[in-house]
């Protein structure tokens, strides 16, 4: 919602701007510019990007526009939910455990908190990590690396589009000049046709680069940033739950081992340490 406010504001602007001016907004309306631009850039976009980078653009800009790819609550529901995982096993052993792995979607656990389970990529990265732990088929001491790894593998996703859309963003201006180039040697062939023609042409042709530095500042490349902040939101999801592993392998306690997951949060996102002991406590005396 906020991204689609920021486009209203950029779009409300050149429009008081406009009239303030005494101009009319009818005059950017040249539907060969904007096919012109929005065309290349769509083609340059192509060329440069595999299928699957190009599906995870798509993917990006729409989490962008919902807000992005971590819901507000879903930090605390992880917390809880590995909490919950952690007493089971120390409860019951890490046997216990198994039968979530195999069925997450039927997991008594996993079904309380949909903000995980209906995200695919959290429960593989959870699950992967955690069914080695659970088979003894690695040494404590080696869940680190792996859950490092993995997550150096999201990062290196994560900076395709990223960089896909950077390269867009940096070539609107050029496209702008060239759809403006174009809309010169039109209006050279108009000459013959008089002053107002030649000037209507013209300004068709100046809208071109105008569209290409609008697209780049006002709309590209304040997408892209958004886009890597929620990138870095995510990336932080994903490291609270490998510092939660990483505890739980090495023999901390439960509480100290989402304590261990916490501190992947910013302060922003970081519920205070006693409030979330009481909150863990009260969940677990509640059942």
């Amino acid at each position: 919602m906020i991204v689609i406010i920021g486009f209203i504001v950029v779009l409300g602007s050149i429009y008081t701007g406009l009239s303030i001016g005494g101009g009319n907004v009818l005059v950017l309306w040249h539907i060969s510019e904007f096919i012109t631009v929005l065309g290349i850039c769509l083609g340059v976009m192509i060329i440069a990007s595999p299928l699957s980078v190009l599906k995870a653009i798509m993917v990006k800009v729409l989490q962008a526009f919902r807000g992005g790819p971590v819901p507000k609550r879903a930090f605390d529901d992880i917390m809880k939910m590995l909490y919950q995982f952690f007493m089971l096993a120390r409860k019951d052993g890490l046997l216990a455990l198994e039968e979530h792995l195999a069925n997450p979607e039927e997991s008594s656990i996993c079904s309380k908190y949909p903000s995980f389970y209906k995200n695919p990529r959290a429960v593989q990265f959870l699950f992967d990590n955690l069914r080695p732990i659970v088979d003894g088929r690695i040494k404590p001491e080696q869940v680190q690396g792996m859950v490092h790894a993995e997550i150096e593998t999201i990062r290196e996703e994560q900076k395709k589009p990223v960089h896909i859309l950077q390269m867009v963003g940096d070539s609107f201006p050029g496209i702008g000049i060239c759809a403006a180039v174009l809309g010169i040697i039109l209006t050279m062939g108009s000459v013959a046709e008089g002053a107002e023609t030649v000037g209507h042409k013209v300004a068709a042709a100046l809208t071109g680069t105008f569209l290409g530095v609008l697209g780049a500042y006002g709309f590209i490349n304040p997408l892209t940033t958004l886009i890597e902040t929620n990138n870095e939101t995510e990336l932080r999801y994903y490291r609270l739950i490998g510092n939660g592993l990483v505890g739980f392998a090495n023999g901390l306690a439960p509480l100290m081992s989402v304590e261990m997951a916490r501190r992947a949060l910013l302060s922003s996102e970081r519920p205070e340490a006693d409030d979330l002991e009481v909150r863990l406590k009260e969940m677990m005396s509640a059942r």
